[in-house]
């Protein structure tokens, strides 16, 4: 078992793999560099071999399908997922590993949107995109995240081996960040230097149709991880509209006594039979979601053992 893993996954990263493992080396000179090549067509992988990179190929295109493979091949007691694209500083880099190793969080997040994202990213709509993420987070479950979306964090053995990975692509980030919420692991929000991609070095991100996965992939997420409160709002809005829709209705029929309106009348009977279903919806899913969490929990003790074992 390695005590530092820095995990680089790596598509077409020609331009800055070698400096990004350069700099790793010298912020942690004990950790061991993995390298997972993402199909380059770049020289990649033979430039961080020649680094003193240990690289390994993942054929499944995306970076989530990258990070499961390395989250299930490598042991570690510390890792250290970062970009190769060389935009996250290395400096900060032993103090995110030493809050790990000494237990204070089972999470380091790099925070770039504090230090010089903003200044440094020539996109604004990535901008955008980061600031809207990071607020419907923290206000969806309740936390102080202050970067969601970034590629720079320290992981605990803990965290990594009872993750269970879903997402293909760079939905990943989000993924990681609500499942370490949701099962109220240690957190922490470090501040690191950003700069942009090298000059002739492209984004692999899309803004539009990533930027939507990532939406989806909160849509979804708050759903299983939040049922109640996302059927909650469900039924109280169809409550509330077929609640006003009737009053009309109702207003007729005790002036005349006569209803007159009678699709008016049924459409808001479904639409209150389907708010009480959403609700009851919520209260089942969240029944079943308490327990899933407390097999989590017996789920992670094996987990403990294991790394014992391990170690």
């Amino acid at each position: 078992m390695d005590k530092i893993a820095v995990l680089i996954p790596c598509f077409n990263e020609a331009l800055s793999v070698k400096k990004v493992i350069t700099d790793w080396k010298h912020e942690l000179p004990d950790a061991k560099i993995y390298v997972y090549d993402n199909n380059s067509t770049d020289g990649t992988a033979q430039l961080a071999h020649d680094a003193g990179a240990t690289v390994r190929n993942e054929y499944r295109q995306g970076k989530g399908n990258v990070i499961r493979s390395m989250f299930r091949d490598i042991d570690a007691e510390c890792y250290i997922m970062v970009d190769g694209d060389d935009t996250y500083s290395a400096g900060g880099g032993r103090e995110m590993a030493e809050a790990v190793l000494s237990g204070k969080a089972d999470m380091v997040i790099g925070d770039r949107l504090s230090s010089t994202y903003f200044q440094e990213n020539k996109r604004p709509f990535h901008n955008f995109g980061n600031s809207l993420v990071r607020t419907l987070i923290n206000l969806i479950f309740h936390s102080n995240v202050r970067d969601v979306m970034t590629g720079c964090r320290a992981m605990s053995w803990r965290f990594v081996k009872s993750f269970p990975l879903v997402s293909q692509g760079f939905e990943i980030e989000t993924e990681m960040t609500i499942h370490a919420i949701d099962k109220n692991m240690l957190l922490m929000n470090q501040i690191i230097g950003y700069s942009d991609r090298h000059d002739g070095s492209s984004s692999k991100l899309s803004t539009f149709s990533d930027g939507m996965k990532v939406i989806r992939t909160i849509f979804h997420l708050f759903c299983d991880y939040r049922p109640f409160m996302f059927f909650g709002i469900i039924a109280a809005i169809l409550a509330l509209v077929s609640g006003l829709v009737f009053i009309p209705v109702l207003n007729e029929y005790l002036a005349t006594g006569l209803v007159r309106r009678f699709p008016t009348l049924i459409a808001c009977g479904f639409g209150m039979i389907a708010a009480i279903i959403s609700f009851f919806s919520g209260v089942i899913l969240q029944t079943i979601k308490n327990n899933e969490r407390r097999e989590f929990e017996f789920r992670l003790n094996e987990v403990s053992e294991w790394y014992k074992s391990a170690r």
